[in-house]
């Protein structure tokens, strides 16, 4: 019986060393899976973030565009306008001077009336 149990004890001992590597193995695959996993998700994110980014600079630049198109016009319009009113300003600046001058030569002054 000894012989037996000897032997029967071998058996256990060798079945619970191959059930230790196979759990083992299981541990290795389960922690590859998980870090393959990781990988995969951060690979995903830095995906995800580079294509917001790049619709945000492409937004971005659509929009800042039509910002300059807006003050270009703006500052061509004043341009003009201000080149309307010197125009005006050499056309009749004389006459108007002339006017001034005699107003204040020429004055005429007249009493208050009380009320």
């Amino acid at each position: 019986m000894s012989a037996q149990n000897s032997a029967g004890i071998q058996t256990l001992l060798d079945a619970e060393r191959e059930a230790q590597k196979i759990v083992q193995k299981a541990r290795e695959y389960r922690t590859k899976r998980v870090k393959d996993a990781r990988s995969e998700a951060q690979k995903e994110i830095e995906e995800y973030r580079k294509e917001k980014d790049e619709e945000f600079q492409k937004f971005e630049k659509e929009h800042t565009s039509g910002n300059k198109k807006a003050e270009e016009d703006a500052n061509k319009e004043t341009d003009e306008k201000i080149k309307e009113i010197e125009g005006i300003g050499k056309k009749s600046g004389p006459k108007v001077v002339e006017q001034l001058i005699n107003a204040v030569t020429n004055a005429k002054p007249e009493p208050l009336h009380a009320q």
